[in-house]
């Protein structure tokens, strides 16, 4: 059958299902994309936290992405938790064996409850291999200061991030301002401007998996064949209404919802 559009996910497994491997699957199917997906990690999580990580060998990533990459090539692909510096170097060089062009890193470095999700000795890999083949970096406001090593606390330092982020080679970089005071406005730079990107600040804390589900919305609209600003418009758009749509569930922080379960 022809004419179906595919994404691929290479990620952590979330137990709970509210963010990494399992939201980004939800969130393809959702937006209509045949979604993929290669393991990086397994973590047992729930909705209070993330209380231990279990690390999938390089070469089992390694194999997994060769199994989908020679079988059915993705229209474009994102990463999430990837844990190590050896998952970093093989992530890259599979992206560049198979010259896979759309690619959006979300670059997962400290979870939500503060679990570390990316090994302090893998931030230079990461850097050096992988952001330089990325279509877009998907970076919030920590992160970014984790990248760039300065805090950000306005529109104006998340501009100065973004130019420092895309000094290392990705194409586009989205610095997400959902950490900061008043509207949550999100910064694109594709290199020569920038684009805002602003929707009201949504009370609640069912919002579990937002940075999954917003870097699958723009990996999905990619592969469907949108620009990266359009493809992160939408991104935005679908996120806001799975955000407003939380679902109330377990004792902890609740999942956003990119299904649409709590309509």
């Amino acid at each position: 059958m022809s004419g179906i559009n595919t994404a691929l996910t290479i990620a952590g497994s979330d137990s709970i299902g509210g963010a990494g491997i399992q939201a980004d699957l939800k969130t393809f199917s959702r937006l209509r994309v045949y979604g993929m997906s290669v393991i990086t990690a397994l973590t047992a999580q729930n909705t209070s936290g993330v209380l231990n990580i279990m690390e999938v060998p390089p070469e089992f990533v390694a194999r997994q992405l060769d199994a989908v990459l020679t079988d059915v090539p993705p229209d474009a692909l994102k990463t999430g938790m990837l844990k190590t510096a050896a998952v970093v170097e093989v992530v890259a060089g599979k992206v560049r064996e198979y010259g896979l062009t759309k690619l959006v890193v979300d670059p997962v470095m400290l979870s939500k409850s503060g679990a570390r999700l990316l090994d302090p000795d893998a931030y230079a890999a990461f850097q050096r291999l992988l952001l330089p083949l990325a279509l877009v970096v998907t970076p919030n406001t920590e992160e970014a200061r984790a990248l760039t090593g300065k805090p950000i606390r306005t529109t104006a330092d998340m501009e100065e991030a973004a130019r420092a982020i895309h000094a290392t080679g990705a194409r586009q970089v989205l610095i997400k301002g959902g950490h900061l005071e008043g509207d949550a406005t999100d910064v694109l730079f594709d290199g020569k401007e920038f684009s805002r990107f602003r929707s009201e600040r949504l009370p609640g804390r069912d919002s579990h998996g937002t940075g999954c589900v917003l870097s699958a919305a723009i990996t999905a609209h990619l592969a469907l064949g949108k620009t990266v600003r359009e493809a992160v418009q939408l991104g935005k758009d679908f996120v806001t209404e799975a955000i407003k749509n939380g679902l109330r569930i377990g004792k902890g922080q609740g999942p956003c919802d990119p299904l649409g379960l709590g309509k």
